[in-house]
């Protein structure tokens, strides 16, 4: 494993109160009372997996059947968002519990060698914030947050140990001719950048989470599974895609746009999504086999909105990916940002219950930290959802959530309560910019009937809401927003 990055010795404790440092070192020790423990804790992220992808979410032709059981066994989100449209920002808020407004990650600002632009090492995640008390940590699939030897790599910024991709662009391809594991290059063999190969990278993925969990040392572990599938390419190894092909008309996807062709797009889809499902439940299986089941919270949730139609063969219509909300990944509309989400914690979190209680994924870091009893690092943006997991306590409700992506030609969102604002083409000239534009999500879930000019006091308060719920980025500048 490569060793601590150097700057990070002078800042071990900033996060953790005097009593709960003291908890982490008891922790650290393998003194810590059964009663006292904190729960562990398992986030699993699917890539590109729209809202309506889940039979538990209305998908019928799909399987699901594990993430179904998990809801049923759970809590089923109904109002839960991604952090951004696209990739690396999504990643980023996640991490780190700041949404686009103030996250260092608002776009995916692509390197001229291999990855995205790092974080930098002043960063706080929650991999850092659990492994100060006393937390394993581990993180298996898709980064998106610094390539090779930058601030940025997983084992910098708080995992013990990683296996994935270190670079977005290379994940386009789940049979990669290699992967990265704790700083290290490991050559795959069998693969040759065909249609598959020998090994299938989210496979790779599978059996280091589980051998991460076998590992178990009596320390109470954060695992993290940034799942590399459904984004595309569509590849899938043949047992999987024999369970759906010829089911459907499935015209050939003939390659283009950097993506393989594929002779059975939709079969090959549904596949993936059905082999995750497979290792999902593989997941929870070991947990309980281990005893785990009753002391671990498990997540599942997507990092934004389904794919463009027919781009590299996916086909987000056929499956009605983001069901009856506008928009796909990329678009801050809710098809491109409202996610599933999933809780599962026998006898913690009520079984077969289903919240609509606003929430986004900067909201994880927070949550995680209350429940490990954790003083919160201060400067984020997220609330606990403890207590609606819990079902225990006053919830606490977001003033608003917010939103800006540069790309797409610049946009930006909030919702305040029902109530959702948009503007699109901020990076245009100041004359063809979009107008703000309102909707009632209880009333309008698809953002059909713009209310902007039949509100306008509405539409004022949301639109200063959105000047003031961010700061400027030298990163990833938006002029007509920086001032």
């Amino acid at each position: 494993m490569r060793p601590t990055h150097p700057k990070r010795v002078d800042r071990r404790s900033r996060f953790l109160s005097p009593v709960a440092a003291a908890f982490g070192a008891t922790l650290l020790a393998g003194a810590c009372a059964n009663e006292t423990r904190p729960p562990n804790i398992v986030l699993i992220m699917a890539d590109d997996l729209g809202y309506a992808e889940l039979g538990c979410y209305g998908q019928e032709k799909i399987r699901t059947p594990r993430i179904d059981q998990m809801a049923v066994e759970g809590m089923r989100f109904t109002d839960h968002y991604s952090g951004s449209a696209v990739c690396a920002p999504s990643r980023c808020i996640l991490l780190t519990g700041q949404h686009s407004g103030h996250a260092f990650i608002r776009d995916n600002g692509e390197m001229p060698t291999e990855g995205q632009r790092a974080i930098p090492d002043g960063t706080e995640t929650m991999a850092e914030v659990l492994a100060r008390a006393g937390y394993r940590t581990g993180a298996f699939g898709k980064w998106g947050l610094g390539g090779p030897d930058s601030e940025g790599e997983p084992n910098r910024q708080g995992f013990e140990q990683w296996l994935g991709y270190l670079c977005q662009r290379h994940a386009h391809n789940h049979y990669p001719r290699y992967l990265w594991k704790n700083g290290e290059k490991i050559e795959l063999e069998g693969n040759d950048r065909g249609l598959i190969g020998e090994q299938f990278s989210h496979d790779l993925f599978t059996e280091g989470a589980i051998d991460f969990l076998r590992e178990d040392d009596g320390r109470p572990f954060f695992l993290y599974v940034p799942y590399a599938v459904p984004h595309l390419a569509i590849q899938v190894p043949d047992d999987s895609l024999a369970e759906y092909e010829g089911q459907w008309d499935d015209p050939p996807y003939e390659g283009g746009k950097g993506y393989l062709p594929h002779p059975s797009p939709r079969a090959g889809y549904a596949a993936m999504v059905t082999r995750m499902d497979r290792d999902v439940g593989a997941i929870l299986d070991l947990l309980k086999e281990m005893g785990h089941g009753k002391d671990t919270l498990v997540i599942f949730t997507s990092d934004n909105g389904p794919t463009y139609r027919r781009l590299g063969g996916s086909d987000s219509d056929f499956f009605a990916s983001a069901g009856e909300f506008r928009g796909l990944k990329g678009s801050l509309h809710e098809g491109g940002i409202r996610v599933p989400m999933i809780a599962h914690w026998p006898g913690r979190v009520p079984a077969g219950a289903t919240s609509d209680h606003v929430s986004a994924s900067w909201d994880f870091l927070a949550t995680f930290a209350d429940l490990a009893d954790l003083e919160q690092s201060t400067g984020g943006d997220g609330l606990s959802m403890a207590p609606t997991l819990l079902a225990s306590g006053s919830q606490p409700a977001h003033p608003y959530l917010y939103w800006e992506f540069p790309a797409y030609s610049g946009q930006q969102a909030i919702r305040v309560g029902d109530l959702k604002a948009i503007r699109k083409k901020q990076k245009k000239p100041a004359g063809k910019r979009g107008a703000l534009e309102l909707y009632d999500l209880a009333k309008d879930p698809g953002e059909t009937t713009d209310l902007a000019t039949l509100y306008p006091e509405d539409a004022a308060e949301m639109a200063h809401l959105m000047a003031t719920a961010r700061t400027p980025s030298a990163e990833f500048p938006f002029p007509a927003l920086d001032g």
